[in-house]
């Protein structure tokens, strides 16, 4: 190779996309890679994103319909179809951060594809299987195969999308949140409904295998693989630093025992002893902390950087969402036990009571998507005002149920309710990734999303736990007895008002940030060696 040639190849690694014609550059639709001089379509990198991220949330929701006949079907007994239920939760939790991590350092097109690959089999062995236990075996790996690919899905939007169009990605990102926790019990209410009970429950599973082979052979064509590797490489002798691939592994492994000590006690509650986890992840978690400040002050690369909360965007966005999560998404779990085994309602009318949050949803979502950057703390605000509205009309249409008032009141409020979520969806995720640093959007993605499944984790022991006990002793919802009905009604509508209550104090740190505004820039707070 001439110096000449030499010379033009090492500018392309430097500046990718200064060798394409003019109107390429210019074009948001396209985006340079370092080390290549393929352009990628971003657009299509968003199609392949989001069609694993709806087959991740739809898995959460639709099982929540379908444990009935899983139960007929396979014969689990109630631990195994509470495993079937936080298996998958829990398997998610302990994957995210580790997966972030990895794919910020080795490839986030990589890590995406093989948990597309994973996911895609685990749901399909779900699918075919009879045994309850081998399912929630099964269960656990998908759980592990949706940690793998979830983070990247963040990590790639910030990695390619800058401004406006961040924020679009993000609104799209929260429409499909949407739709997807929504379509969930809808499609498993509608497959059971036709199929049967022995059949419908499988294809809630079985969906995943077009979907996921579509979804994988347009990772392949479309996701730029090979991009970290190239970035380190362009760093060598050049402006770039280059960095060793650090995985720090007793970050890692410190990290993992506490999400399981953390989520474990509220997704099996099979013994009283396994509370005594919560304070030895008190421990284990301070330990994590201790540890990681330490490595960084030795020049190591930490497996999270806790330099990210000192980003105020960052912080009061994972807080409001915790918020959210510890009460919104125990809402439609709720509604199905109610309807089916307090009303003795079908599966299919637990599914679609759900379609007038999912429509206002997916509007607000795509509507708030635009004022996301400028106006995003007053819309978080006005999103949480909703929820917490939503959700206690829905508390006050289930306590007059008992008085002849319909079923299909809750719907009311739980399309107010959407409202809410739609927007915070969006925004949220938007505000929360301001100003992380692109070579860190894997990572944060992932304690994002980590923080996301214990607070839902600890919500759905605790609105559970609330609902069950007042409706013990109210006997078979076929019976129609009016005691039963009311009994059941309370319990739903005292559940819902004890969200409403959190949604009031996650009000109260969502006004927080919107008087404080962003403080410490990415550029200002966080310094990434590899960027």
């Amino acid at each position: 190779m001439t110096d000449s040639s030499m010379k033009r190849e090492e500018n392309k690694a430097q500046n990718p996309g200064a060798h394409l014609p003019a109107v390429a550059k210019h074009d948001p639709k396209w985006v340079s890679v370092v080390g290549t001089s393929r352009r990628y379509n971003r657009n299509l990198m968003l199609v392949v994103l989001l069609i694993a991220l709806a087959m991740s949330l739809i898995q959460v929701s639709s099982v929540n319909v379908a444990l009935s006949s899983i139960a007929t079907a396979t014969g689990a007994s109630s631990t195994e179809l509470q495993w079937i239920l936080s298996g998958y939760a829990l398997a998610i939790g302990v994957a995210l951060v580790p997966s972030g991590r990895l794919g910020d350092l080795i490839g986030r097109a990589e890590l995406f594809t093989a948990g597309m690959v994973l996911f895609t089999l685990a749901s399909t062995a779900c699918g075919l299987v009879s045994h309850a236990g081998v399912l929630n075996v099964l269960r656990v790996l998908q759980g592990l195969a949706a940690g793998v690919f979830s983070p990247q899905i963040t990590g790639i939007i910030q990695q390619y999308f800058r401004g406006q169009a961040r924020a679009k990605a993000f609104a799209l990102f929260g429409f499909v949140i949407s739709v997807s926790v929504a379509l969930g019990p809808v499609m498993a209410g509608v497959l059971i409904q036709l199929l049967g009970g022995q059949t419908g429950w499988r294809s809630t599973f079985l969906i995943n295998l077009p979907l996921g082979v579509a979804g994988v052979v347009a990772a392949l064509m479309w996701l730029p693989f090979g991009a970290e590797r190239r970035r380190r490489d362009a760093g060598k002798g050049s402006h770039l630093v280059a960095r060793r691939i650090d995985l720090d592994p007793v970050g890692t492994v410190l990290l993992v025992l506490t999400v399981v000590m953390i989520m474990l006690p509220f997704v099996t509650r099979n013994h009283p002893m396994v509370w005594l986890l919560l304070p030895a992840a008190l421990f284990t978690g301070a330990c994590w902390i201790l540890w990681e400040r330490r490595y960084a002050a030795r020049g190591k690369d930490p497996m999270v950087d806790l330099r990210l909360f000192t980003l105020s965007s960052f912080s009061y966005c994972n807080a409001v969402a915790a918020l959210q999560f510890l009460g919104i998404t125990s809402v439609f779990a709720l509604v199905a036990i109610y309807l089916q085994q307090g009303l003795g309602r079908s599966a299919l009318l637990a599914g679609v009571i759900g379609l007038p949050n999912a429509a206002f949803s997916a509007v607000s979502s795509l509507w708030s998507g635009r004022y996301a950057i400028n106006y995003g703390r007053g819309l978080q605000v006005f999103a949480v005002g909703m929820m917490a509205l939503g959700v206690t009309l829905a508390a006050g249409a289930a306590f007059m149920v008992p008085q002849g008032w319909s079923v299909w009141w809750l719907a009311v409020g739980f399309g107010v309710q959407g409202v809410g979520q739609g927007m915070m969806a969006s925004v949220n995720q938007t505000q929360a990734m301001l100003d992380v640093p692109p070579a860190q959007g894997g990572v944060a993605g992932g304690v994002t999303q980590t923080v996301q499944r214990i607070t839902t984790a600890i919500g759905n022991a605790m609105m559970t736990g609330i609902f069950f006990a007042l409706a013990a002793g109210a006997g078979g919802a076929a019976v129609g007895a009016a005691e039963s009905v009311r009994a059941w009604s309370d319990a739903i509508a005292v559940a819902y008002l004890t969200i409403g209550a959190i949604m009031v104090v996650c009000l109260g740190v969502a006004v927080a940030y919107w008087r404080t505004g962003r403080r410490g820039g990415s550029h200002q707070a966080v310094t990434v060696r590899a960027e």
